[in-house]
């Protein structure tokens, strides 16, 4: 979109929003559109919802920009909005497959965009300190990236590890899961190292693909193997 149409689609609720407000908004660093090689603006949706946020929070909660600013970062980082008129993010509710035999295309982002503070993921998957450090010490979770951040699938380890803590499995037993999970991988990478080697665009989507579907099979083994070892 241009700028003009992003200013027909916030008149109707933004009466007082100009162009030049949107400009100013876009040199304060809140929405970032893209250019033309003429140089014109070409907004996204994503854009126009982020100044459509930005606008709100302005009119209902006479925040400043700085405060909307950390709130855009923190969005970018997965939070979401919490209840309604509420100017509060939150992480978002984890859910788990229900049956318990993922699909090649459910491992595909696997819950990784989200970007949490250790504060953060400790209250969201409601753990005390301790088994935090008890989780990270036994290698079950670790940071990842630059900002040592914790992504979605951490989040949802350590709300597993709680809930076999209240059964009395302690981390220190579940080492043997991580060692067998690196043991998986190993194997895999193996498979896909020949797709590896291949140059043609396509085989890198095909290495994902391969290994995807070799861990559905691997968690699908691992399921029937305890459920009839539990049938005794």
């Amino acid at each position: 979109m241009s700028i003009g149409e992003v200013l027909g689609h916030l008149r109707g609720d933004f009466p007082d929003i100009s162009i030049s407000k949107i400009r100013y908004l876009e040199d304060q660093g809140l929405v970032e559109p893209d250019r033309t090689p003429s140089g014109y603006r070409k907004f996204s949706h994503r854009d126009l919802e982020r100044l459509r946020y930005v606008l709100v929070l302005q009119r209902d909660k006479f925040l400043p920009l700085r405060v909307i600013r950390q709130k855009l970062d923190d969005l970018d980082r997965g939070l979401q909005p919490g209840e309604a008129h509420s100017d509060v993010l939150q992480v978002p509710k984890v859910v788990l497959a229900d049956d318990g035999y993922p699909t090649a295309d459910s491992l595909r982002h696997a819950g990784t965009e989200l970007r949490l503070s250790r504060a953060e993921l400790i209250k969201a998957a409601e753990i005390s300190e301790e088994l935090m450090d008890s989780i990270e010490q036994y290698g079950l979770i670790s940071r990842r990236g630059a900002q040592s951040y914790y992504d979605g699938a951490a989040l949802v380890i350590a709300k597993t590890v709680a809930e076999l803590a209240a059964y009395g499995v302690e981390p220190r037993h579940l080492r043997a899961f991580k060692t067998a999970a690196d043991r998986e991988i190993g194997l895999f990478d193996q498979i896909a190292a020949p797709l590896q080697r291949q140059h043609d665009p396509a085989a890198q989507a095909r290495v994902e693909e391969t290994v995807r579907n070799l861990a559905v099979l691997s968690i699908r083994l691992h399921t029937i193997l305890v459920k009839n070892g539990l049938r005794g």
